[in-house]
């Protein structure tokens, strides 16, 4: 066997009592569920805001609170779940969820809300990893990219679909209804896992062995990803290092995401385990869907921000011009599922970085004047692009790691995601405040009374403002209704820098996919969706 090729066939040739589709079925309700909470709340944050008597500032904990709680049950999940059961764990995860959503949902006060969107997020933060490892042994090893496409389809599109569907149950109900669907999407999947799930041999044994929780790395855990969900979330707002706060907060978080490395690595029993990271496509395949979370989380924030602040799109209607990229990563998928078997997976992946790239680019060619057509089409390249990435890096990755740290793992890859979607979502809403600032410095030089160009569109539009009534402040409404159209078109260039950087990160993937050691499949019957 070939150094350079990862032997997919030699892992554990246990198999489900069930048929691996209603396997699926059952875990991706849950997470589909799970991610639609992602991102649902943002587009409702103003009318959480008015109903509760909060600023618009304040009403932001909603969403910092459950990525937070998130965050640090993610990589736990592996070690949780073997210590409490697999299915159990997931059954009480998901009881938990449908509970908080129910509780979030009939909050009288923001502090209510917010506590409950930390129990939502600590239960919600387990079934994306338990729902991979999950479909990952359930489907032989042959037809693991079409259990990915499978998983593919909650963690890439949910996302998609959650301002769309947040703003028109927001615009057409309550705010409170984000919540409310929830609960029988959850009733639904705790009875279909009751049915379908179990848990197989090597855990049964690992649960028998499984010794006392690390209580130290844990906590070093807990306080390193909080502190950096709360500054990546609240920096932009107090200009990052100037504020005395976020300084002690970064040497806090630095500390002990020190302290919990060394303990993961030294301890015999970690609560997560780093080691899995010698394994290099694990961990290339780790850093590449990091990068993946910061343009797929940074595009999704962009776009709707854009067209709301420039083009006047109600909250729904911003949601509707990211459903042709749902549309894309649905056909890449079932694309996908079909050919990974016999095409290499390398190659899969570069073309989708590439084509991400292209659209991210297209994306920054946009100006005032587009039709929601216009954006169509770069967001429907964008998801097949995501297809063509996501499937193939998350079967690579995971593809020379045994069974029973199939858990651990998919509990750190899906924190990588969320962690590169926080520092994506950072960096370009800070980008483009700063940029905002620059472009309008420049253009405003070029509103002058030396410019000639200024001077001959100034007195056209006092002409024009004179037709509706003789004013002793034409020439004021003309200079500002100028300096506003200035402040659109450098807030537009702004956006255009933004997604051009995107374009950037997405080419700069291409080298570290190439690393990625080829994947070997076991022979078996053709791979499809059947």
């Amino acid at each position: 066997m070939s150094p350079k090729s990862v032997p997919l066939g030699a892992m554990n040739e246990w198999r489900p009592s069930f048929n691996p589709w209603l396997i699926a079925i059952s875990v991706m309700l849950a997470t589909f569920m799970e991610v639609l909470d992602t991102s649902i709340a943002n587009v409702a944050l103003p009318h959480i805001a008015g109903n509760l008597s909060a600023t618009t500032d304040e009403a932001t904990w909603v969403l910092t609170s459950y990525l937070v709680s998130n965050a640090i049950v993610l990589p736990a999940t592996g070690w949780l779940g073997i210590r409490f059961g697999r299915k159990r764990f997931l059954m009480v995860c998901i009881a938990m969820f449908s509970v908080a959503s129910a509780t979030c949902g009939a909050a009288p006060t923001l502090a209510w809300l917010i506590v409950a969107r930390i129990i939502q997020g600590a239960a919600g933060g387990a079934l994306q990893p338990i729902s991979q490892s999950i479909l990952l042994e359930s489907f032989p090893p042959a037809k693991r990219g079409v259990a990915m496409a499978a998983f593919a389809m909650g963690v890439v599109v949910a996302p998609i679909i959650g301002p769309t569907l947040g703003g028109w149950l927001t615009d057409n109900y309550s705010w409170r209804w984000i919540f409310y669907i929830n609960i029988p999407v959850g009733v639904l999947a705790l009875y279909l896992c009751q049915l379908f799930i179990e848990d197989p041999p090597y855990l049964l044994a690992a649960r028998r062995s499984a010794g006392r929780i690390d209580y130290v790395g844990f906590s070093f855990m807990a306080i390193w990803l909080a502190s950096l969900q709360i500054i990546l979330d609240k920096g932009e707002r107090d200009d990052w290092f100037s504020a005395p706060w976020l300084r002690w907060a970064a040497a806090i978080c630095l500390i002990a995401m020190i302290c919990f490395i060394i303990r993961e690595l030294v301890t015999e029993e970690p609560i997560v385990d780093l080691r899995a990271l010698k394994e290099r496509n694990f961990a290339v395949g780790t850093a590449l869907v990091t990068l993946v979370g910061v343009v797929l989380y940074s595009t999704i924030t962009l776009q709707p921000l854009m067209v709301q602040s420039l083009m006047g799109y109600t909250a729904f209607w911003s949601g509707v011009a990211l459903t042709p990229r749902g549309i894309g990563a649905i056909i890449a998928v079932f694309f996908v599922g079909r050919v990974i078997g016999r095409l290499d997976s390398r190659k899969l992946i570069v073309c989708g970085f590439l084509l991400l790239a292209y659209s991210s680019n297209m994306l920054s060619g946009l100006n005032l004047q587009i039709s929601i057509l216009n954006i169509a089409l770069p967001n429907i390249l964008m998801g097949l692009a995501m297809g063509l990435i996501f499937v193939p890096l998350a079967t690579t990755t995971m593809a020379g790691l045994p069974n029973e740290k199939m858990g651990n793992a998919t509990g750190i890859f899906n924190l990588m995601r969320n962690i590169g979607g926080s520092f994506g979502i950072s960096i370009v809403t800070t980008m483009l405040a700063r940029d905002a600032q620059r472009h309008q410095t420049y253009i405003a030089a070029r509103i002058s009374p030396y410019n000639p160009i200024f001077q001959q569109y100034w007195a056209r539009l006092q002409a024009l403002l004179s037709f509706r009534g003789p004013s002793d402040h034409t020439a004021q409404k003309a200079f500002l209704s100028i300096y506003g159209l200035a402040v659109r078109q450098a807030t537009l260039l702004a956006y255009m820098d933004d997604f051009r950087f995107l374009a950037v990160c997405s080419l700069l993937c291409v080298p570290a996919a190439l690393a990625l050691k080829k994947l070997s499949l076991r022979k078996g019957p053709p791979i499809g969706v059947h």
